[in-house]
C-alpha cells in the first residue's frame, strides 16, 4: 500500500463546484483507502495498492463520473510532495512575495513551461525535479504576474496545477500524519 497526494485542477474555481465530503464519498467505491480532503481547493491524500499511475486515471474518472466535468489532476507519491517542500528554494511566508509550486503530470509539458518561464523577464523560477516548478509572485498580483498568466495558458491544462507552499507544507503535514 502506498501513499499518495491528489491535487485536482480547476476545482472550485470557473463554476466547477466539489464539495470535499461529497468527493470523499464518491471516491469511497474506489481502490482507495484512508482518504483525507485538504481545504477546499481540491487537495487529497489517500493511500492505494495502485501505482501512481493506475491512481491517476481512476481518480479522473470518478470525477467525471460523480461530477461531471473534464477533470485532470496531478499524483505525487506522498513521500515526494516532502521532497519538493524541502527543495524549494523560496520562502513559504513573506511580506512581498508568495511561493507557489506548480505541479505537472506531463513532463514534457512541464519541461517547456519552465524552459517558456525562465524566458520572462525577472523570472524567479527553479525546477525542483522533473514533476515541479518554484516560482515567486509578487504578493498582491499573483494572478497578474507574467508566469502565473503564462501558466493559465490552455495548453497547460490538462497537465499542470499550482499550489502555494503553505499549501503544499499542510498536504505534506496530512500524508504524513
Amino acid at each position: 500500500m502506498s501513499s499518495y497526494a491528489v491535487f485536482l485542477r480547476g476545482v472550485n474555481v470557473g463554476g466547477i463546484t466539489i464539495k470535499m465530503a461529497e468527493l470523499k464519498q464518491a471516491l469511497a467505491s474506489r481502490p482507495f483507502s484512508d482518504v483525507k480532503t485538504l481545504l477546499a481547493s481540491g487537495n487529497v491524500v489517500l493511500s492505494s495498492e495502485l501505482p501512481a499511475a493506475g491512481v491517476k486515471t481512476e481518480f479522473e474518472a470518478c470525477l467525471r463520473e460523480a461530477f461531471g466535468y473534464d477533470a485532470w489532476v496531478v499524483v505525487l507519491p506522498a513521500d515526494r510532495v516532502g521532497e519538493l517542500v524541502a527543495a524549494c528554494p523560496y520562502p513559504a511566508d513573506d511580506a512581498t512575495t508568495h511561493t507557489y509550486l506548480t505541479l505537472g503530470s506531463d513532463l514534457g509539458v512541464l519541461a517547456e513551461l519552465h524552459e517558456a518561464g525562465l524566458a520572462l523577464d525577472g523570472a524567479q523560477l527553479t525546477a525542483l525535479g522533473p514533476e515541479a516548478l518554484a516560482w515567486l509572485a509578487p504578493a498582491g498580483g499573483t494572478l497578474d504576474s507574467p508566469f502565473s498568466k503564462l501558466s493559465a495558458k490552455p495548453k497547460y491544462k490538462a497537465s499542470t496545477t499550482t499550489r502555494n507552499l503553505r499549501t503544499m507544507i499542510k498536504v505534506r503535514d496530512a500524508a504524513v500524519s
